[in-house]
């Protein structure tokens, strides 16, 4: 039987029970982590993809650039669609599609067929994220929301860490497709776990597609995604390539790149639990310093990428960054009124244009002759960017730009 239909938005957060808030955070998170690895782990793989299908890395790389179009494309598109579903039928229906987009691209007969089915599986995944962080929002104290957003994005940190690393090598063992193989699987087991997990929402009676649209009438909402879009694209620049740059500029060997891989993803831990602990005590000074702190990193990255020891180093660093995440999502649900849906789903379209920019422009930089570390240089420029952004988004803040209830 699925849970029983709870009321959310009727209920304060504080009076969901302790054991019910940990079983739906638990459900939540394995679906970020099945998304995170199948977002991230293709880029391990990049080589043996372009291998396997015949084509250049700088091509398969366009595989990353179609998800994230898909990602960029879903998020708003469903938020509008289903404004009127409960938030349980909706994680249901994202994670079922998730798994069979997956499923099919494990039997993807060419570069075409698998370029249009990860635009497929990508259609889901900014609209899950979404969805997810405001039911994990919902059910959290006020003063704990970016922990809580944190918990739930922790899935897709602890893939960067497990799911990815994992994935590449069996990808390395049984074949790139497997990869695809074990997604789906995770998928499936999502969509179990939210069956019995998370209650049956009712859907608020004045839920529309006018009422979502509404969100982008607010100036903020544009600046909070150019942030997100531009800010984390160079993340994005080197960790597509950096599989490539690990084997061909640091000399690794290919054996080393899931230690690699490993060592961003503990990055990405660490900087989501402390980036969501900093959000809910100084939210714009999050944004500001994390920011300054990755154009920085970035920096480092491009000046001594052959050097073994400092690659790690500035792998680990990179995938830090990541601690914008839940300072980003919290700053949109505070400056998008009533429009909360549409608002945290596009903020997953604006991250992955940033995944679909960092691998675009990084990977002109390569074909360009510039050399895998040059991919430091592009997320550095993109960086500086972004605090642009952020600069003028915090100098026209109003006061009334109040959390939303």
């Amino acid at each position: 039987m699925p849970a029983q239909r709870i009321p959310a938005q009727s209920i304060p957060a504080q009076s969901t029970p302790a054991r019910l808030v940990f079983l739906i955070t638990v459900a939540l998170a394995v679906g970020s982590f099945g998304i995170g690895t199948g977002e991230f782990a293709i880029m391990g793989l990049l080589p043996d993809v372009a291998k396997g299908l015949g084509v250049s890395v700088p091509q398969a790389g366009h595989l990353i650039s179609a998800y994230a179009f898909g990602v960029v494309v879903g998020a708003p598109l469903i938020a509008l669609l289903a404004a009127k579903l409960s938030h349980r039928t909706l994680l249901l229906f994202l994670m079922l599609a998730f798994a069979a987009g997956n499923l099919a691209s494990a039997v993807a007969p060419g570069m075409e067929s698998l370029v249009l089915l990860r635009f497929i599986s990508g259609l889901p995944h900014g609209a899950y994220f979404g969805v997810a962080a405001l039911v994990a929002a919902s059910i959290a104290r006020p003063n704990k929301r970016a922990q809580a957003i944190g918990r739930v994005m922790l899935g897709l940190t602890v893939a960067t860490l497990l799911g990815t690393p994992l994935t590449t090598w069996l990808g390395q063992l049984f074949g790139w497709r497997s990869l695809f193989v074990l997604v789906g699987a995770i998928g499936v087991l999502t969509v179990a776990l939210l069956w019995f997990t998370v209650p049956e929402d009712e859907v608020h009676e004045d839920a529309s597609a006018m009422r979502e649209l509404s969100a982008l009438m607010r100036p903020q909402v544009w600046l909070t995604f150019a942030f997100a879009a531009v800010g984390f694209g160079g993340m994005f620049a080197v960790f597509s390539y950096i599989a490539a740059t690990a084997q061909i500029v640091t000399g690794l060997p290919e054996t080393f790149v899931p230690v690699i891989l490993a060592i961003f993803g503990a990055g990405m831990i660490s900087g989501n639990i402390l980036g969501a602990w900093a959000a809910d005590r100084a939210l714009k000074e999050t944004l500001f310093g994390m920011m300054v702190f990755n154009i920085v990193v970035l920096v480092v990255f491009a000046l001594t990428a052959q050097y073994p020891i400092m690659l790690c180093l500035c792998v680990f660093f990179v995938g830090f960054g990541v601690a914008l995440g839940p300072a980003v999502q919290a700053r949109l649900m505070d400056v998008a009124g009533d429009a909360q849906t549409l608002a945290a789903t596009s903020m997953h379209s604006a991250f992955n244009i940033a995944n679909a920019a960092g691998a675009w422009l990084g990977g002109m930089a390569i074909t360009a002759g510039y050399g895998y570390a040059s991919t430091g240089w592009v997320g550095a420029i993109l960086g500086v960017a972004g605090l642009a952004v952020l600069g003028i988004s915090l100098l026209v803040d109003r006061p009334e730009a109040q959390p939303a209830s």
